[in-house]
């Protein structure tokens, strides 16, 4: 092989390096593979997967209708949240959590199977959960960000589902029959999120 075609294909390789993903051209140099990614149903969300454990596999809508979009405040911090989620000793999931400072959405649970976040069999069936980060009794938690990143990701489970724009529809986990939580609480700004869900 003659100089000229060694640095054509060093160049050429230089480009295409330059131009693949960072995730990819770390996996191309030390000879792994990338990490795996499996595709969320909101398309600005990381999956971030509950145990199996943690939820009821289904195949929503065709086994049960989704009616509602239950509004949760995690009362932990997001990391610790997705944590429990993960844990199989918990028996608690939700489709997605939120997270205050950013707005970052993670999803747990996919929106065909059945997350266990309303307290109420029926309820969960029939839901979206979607968690927040913070404490219901600390209003800072509760950022632009965090409004206006909650708001795009419920509007689009509310386009994908048919389900109306409104507060009898998108609720709060208090709201729930038989609910024993009293989230998101008396901070959480319905007025402004509701109209934040429409404009989304």
């Amino acid at each position: 092989m003659d100089r000229r075609t060694l640095l054509g294909g060093a160049a050429l390789a230089a480009v295409t390096g330059a131009l693949l993903p960072t995730a990819a051209r770390a996996a191309a140099a030390t000879g792994s593979s990338p990490p795996p990614r499996a595709d969320t149903d909101h398309p600005s969300a990381r999956w971030m997967p509950a145990s199996a454990s943690n939820l009821t596999a289904a195949d929503r809508p065709s086994s049960h209708r989704i009616d509602f979009v239950v509004i949760h405040v995690t009362q932990e911090t997001f990391a610790d949240t997705v944590k429990i989620f993960q844990n199989p000793a918990r028996k608690v999931s939700a489709h997605y959590v939120v997270r205050s400072v950013d707005g970052h959405v993670a999803q747990c649970v996919r929106e065909r199977d059945i997350g266990w976040h309303a307290g109420n069999w029926d309820y969960n069936t029939r839901s979206v959960g979607v968690e927040h980060e913070g404490w219901v009794d600390r209003p800072a938690y509760f950022t632009h960000a965090l409004y206006e990143r909650s708001a795009a990701l419920t509007a689009s489970v509310c386009d994908r589902y048919g389900i109306p724009k409104d507060r009898a529809h998108i609720i709060g986990h208090h709201e729930v029959p038989g609910a024993t939580h009293s989230d998101p609480g008396p901070h959480w700004d319905w007025t402004r999120y509701i109209r934040l869900v429409n404009f989304a």
